[in-house]
């Protein structure tokens, strides 16, 4: 999978605050429940919903409803193509911008 640069814009964005960054490595290797992401931050539920907003508009994370909750795993296509452009930084095999993501 390939992304243009305004997507890597957006996953670069949602990268850059401290809190979607410390989400993003808790859901490195699970699915998580809103709830149990909620516990490990001293903010609010509008808050921490308003940053997975974020994270799942940039395509790295995904989220699914479970009944009342709303579950979140990493998406790992696109956390695959982030790895690929960072690698290709300083070589000739950076994306071309007409290709798009899945």
């Amino acid at each position: 999978m390939k992304c243009t640069y305004e997507e890597y814009v957006k996953i670069f964005k949602a990268l850059s605050d401290e809190t979607r960054l410390r989400i993003v490595g808790m859901l490195s290797d699970t699915e998580l429940c809103a709830c149990k992401i909620l516990e490990s931050f001293n903010i609010t539920q509008p808050t921490l919903s308003y940053h997975m907003k974020i994270l799942c508009n940039s395509g790295l994370v995904n989220g699914r409803r479970d009944g009342a909750w709303m579950k979140y795993t990493i998406n790992r296509e696109k956390l695959e193509a982030i790895r690929e452009f960072i690698n290709n930084l300083g070589t000739a095999k950076i994306p071309d911008q007409n290709e798009n993501c899945c």
